[in-house]
């Protein structure tokens, strides 16, 4: 542990890195790719989280974490996507195509 990796630093990632996965897994499973949002200017609806809402009940909590650590926010658009953070996390546990922005 370095001197930045306090305990609660340590566990905020765990909870993150497993909200992204479940992601991951949430996405494809309901017909979506990653870029979905990963993209800025993409992201998912309203309807479509209610969607992933009422496919997955861990939904729900999982948004709230991305949101609240700011690992994603909503974009111009109304849509929730990941922001730097959420999207450093998923290049680092997908590899670099997962979260290609370009």
């Amino acid at each position: 542990m370095t001197a930045h990796d306090t305990p609660s630093t340590n566990g905020m990632q765990r909870s993150l890195r497993q909200c992204l996965s479940n992601m991951a897994a949430l996405l494809f499973r309901q017909g979506h790719v990653l870029e979905t949002v990963t993209v800025p200017h993409r992201g998912l609806n309203r309807s479509e989280l209610k969607s992933l809402g009422e496919a997955d009940r861990d939904w729900a909590p999982c948004q709230h974490i991305l949101e609240t650590s700011q690992a994603a926010t909503w974009n111009d658009q109304q849509r929730f996507v990941l922001t730097g953070l959420g999207r450093e996390l998923l290049f680092d546990m997908f590899g670099e195509g997962a979260a290609d922005c370009a």
